[in-house]
């Protein structure tokens, strides 16, 4: 059974190994909602900018647009249909044809430290390979006698990488190793004592702002728990002014309608830390706005230059 009458719902996805898993799990996911046929989605491979060019730190060569900028197009020009993300490589401020559909169950938030059982443990002046402002940032702030050397490329390659002897040490996200079966890769981080990368764990699915068709379908496979925590940090994003070069670590956590929220901005070198929390109501859009202007105010000037508020 197609997903319209004469033809599947065109599933836009970046080419990598990830970004394919994750198609999948949409597609597995809008068949058992519409008991679907797997034909009744088409995945549509896209060869992001992000995915060419390897050698230099994301912030370097466009930011976050290298990740989304060929789906938007495509979904935008008709092409496809709707567009998987994950949503901490989704910039803040989108365009205004395009609208958030879904977002699915988050996964696990935490990074995992490869190549050492913890952040004690990593030996002296050792070398973190990572393009990850960050995690960059908070590594130097809990070891400043480390060394970042820039890592970038999808799961294999930064593995690769590491055993090459590149770097001692590396870090990735939980969720990613999850998804493609390799959780038995390194040491998840305490969220006490690390905090992730906003919307880091989870999937988003875009669509035509105007596409009523496509929305509907999307609908039933969306988690409003997972929504509301990643809504409440892209907000704090975009009051922020965070970029690809701001380093920006925030934990949120959906409960009872409630949403409790920490964060912590650092300067690049890590020497400056800042953190604040904040529990608000999940449908309130102020708080992380105000939560965001509170941390600029009282932050550092070496922190503060990496920040330009609020978005628009």
């Amino acid at each position: 059974m197609p997903a319209f009458p004469d033809r599947p719902l065109r599933l836009g996805t970046r080419k990598s190994p990830l970004a394919m898993v994750q198609a999948e799990e949409t597609r597995a996911r809008l068949c058992a909602a519409h008991g679907w046929e797997e034909d009744a989605v088409e995945l549509v491979p896209v060869t992001a900018s992000g995915d060419k060019i390897q050698d230099r730190p994301l912030a370097e060569i466009g930011g976050k647009a290298l990740w989304t900028k060929e789906l938007d197009a495509w979904l935008i020009e008709g092409r496809i249909d709707a567009a998987v993300h994950s949503m901490k490589d989704v910039e803040t401020v989108r365009p205004a044809q395009i609208a958030i559909g879904a977002i699915l169950p988050r996964e696990d938030v935490r990074d995992v430290l490869v190549g050492a059982s913890s952040v004690a443990a990593i030996p002296p002046g050792a070398r973190v390979g990572t393009s990850a402002p960050r995690r960059a940032a908070q590594m130097l702030h809990a070891r400043p006698d480390l060394t970042v050397v820039t890592f970038r490329g999808n799961v294999a390659t930064r593995i690769a990488k590491l055993a090459a002897g590149e770097a001692e040490v590396t870090l990735l996200a939980a969720a990613g190793l999850a998804r493609l079966g390799e959780s038995g890769v390194g040491t998840p981080l305490a969220l006490d004592d690390w905090l992730p990368a906003p919307a880091q764990g989870a999937i988003g699915v875009e669509c035509r702002a105007d596409d009523e068709a496509v929305t509907a379908l999307l609908a039933p496979i969306g988690h409003p728990p997972s929504r509301a925590e990643v809504i409440a940090e892209r907000a704090l994003l975009a009051a922020l002014g965070g970029t690809c070069h701001s380093p920006i670590a925030v934990l949120s956590t959906f409960a009872e309608g409630m949403i409790t929220m920490r964060v912590a901005l650092f300067s690049s070198d890590g020497a400056s830390r800042i953190e604040r929390s904040a529990r608000f109501d999940a449908d309130d859009a102020r708080p992380p706005a105000e939560l965001a202007a509170e941390l600029l105010r009282e932050s550092s000037a070496d922190i503060r230059a990496l920040f330009d508020g609020p978005a628009g």
